[in-house]
């Protein structure tokens, strides 16, 4: 394995003109025509925050760095499409989804039809066409959007649709229930509008993978993944080992569950299919930071995320890095 420091906060990416943004969050990471791909970053600022890329050509080289969504509100994580765009998320009380163009190409879209709440990050159901939400609040909602047509494309339209919350039982099955203002035009909040939903204990990174959602909620320590075609919801991690402070995560072609911790020993960690765990990751001398925005590049061997705050404790020293390395043994 290698590592390399790709950008650090305030810092023109390789001189190229593109400052990189404070406190970076939630990533991702997208194929290109030309065989190379691109990484997009969060901006976890109050006020100026947004999403910045940077690209990289065939042979992992940076070619480019831009914005492609500006002054939105505490960016904290979002979620991959299918169609190539990235949901960023605004983690504040009112908080909305924007959809960019890892590409810059286009103007960002307000997504106001995903909800109004205090948004960590979404994440969209190839097979099914939902996209399931998570909320960063003590008592916060696990959510679920379903498009009311489907575009030119054949993809979910994002401009109208029905946001539900859940409800689950006490034997895990989870039942939807449609949300009456969940654009919080009115005087109650989104969580509270559905009396018997289920509160979920500070909800963060979430993805989609071979019909399960996966989330973790930092304020109880747990990973849950939700099966798509039963409507069963299981904890894969109860918080009772030495994975803390779960954040942001990402899934693996292999289904391993990485999971990036918020404080704690600043690791990334993965949960195997048979629910043992692994460090693979390990950030030292940086301890008042968080690990965020996990993400392999398109071949599986590079691996992309950002101490947000760096070694000072602060927004400003914000470190991304990369790591090349044999993560995926061939069969």
């Amino acid at each position: 394995f290698s590592a390399r420091i790709l950008a650090r906060s305030g810092q023109e990416v390789l001189g190229g003109g593109h400052r990189w943004h404070l406190a970076p969050d939630g990533g991702a990471t997208y194929p290109t025509e030309d065989g190379g791909w691109i990484y997009v970053s969060n901006s976890e600022i109050s006020i100026l925050g947004g999403v910045s890329a940077i690209r990289f050509d065939a042979r992992g080289e940076i070619i480019d760095a831009y914005p492609i969504l500006d002054r939105t509100n505490k960016n904290c994580a979002g979620g991959v499409t299918p169609w190539h765009t990235w949901l960023s998320c605004e983690e504040i009380g009112r908080g909305r989804v924007f959809e960019c163009s890892p590409w810059g190409d286009q103007e960002a879209i307000l997504r106001l039809a995903l909800g109004v709440f205090k948004h960590e990050a979404v994440a969209v159901d190839s097979t099914n066409g939902h996209l399931y939400l998570t909320e960063d609040e003590s008592d916060g909602g696990f959510y679920r959007f379903t498009a009311s047509q489907e575009n030119v494309y054949g993809f979910p339209d994002l401009n109208a649709g029905d946001l539900e919350i859940a409800t689950v039982s006490a034997t895990g099955q989870v039942s939807w229930t449609l949300l009456p203002d969940p654009q919080y035009t009115g005087e109650t909040p989104t969580r509270y509008q559905v009396p018997h939903l289920t509160p979920f204990n500070g909800g963060e990174g979430i993805w989609f993978h071979d019909g399960v959602v996966y989330f973790s909620t930092k304020g109880d320590n747990k990973v849950w993944a939700y099966n798509t075609q039963s409507a069963q919801l299981d904890t894969i991690y109860d918080g009772r080992s030495s994975l803390t402070g779960v954040d942001n995560l990402t899934v693996s072609c292999c289904g391993d569950v990485l999971v990036a911790e918020d404080g704690g020993s600043m690791q990334i960690v993965v949960i195997l299919p048979n629910g043992e765990l692994k460090t693979l990751v390990q950030i030292e001398g940086q301890d008042e930071s968080e690990v965020t925005g996990p993400a392999f590049d398109p071949s599986g061997t590079r691996l992309y995320f950002s101490s947000q705050r760096g070694p000072s404790g602060q927004s400003i020293d914000g470190i991304t890095y990369e790591v090349t390395g044999p993560f995926h043994r061939l069969a």
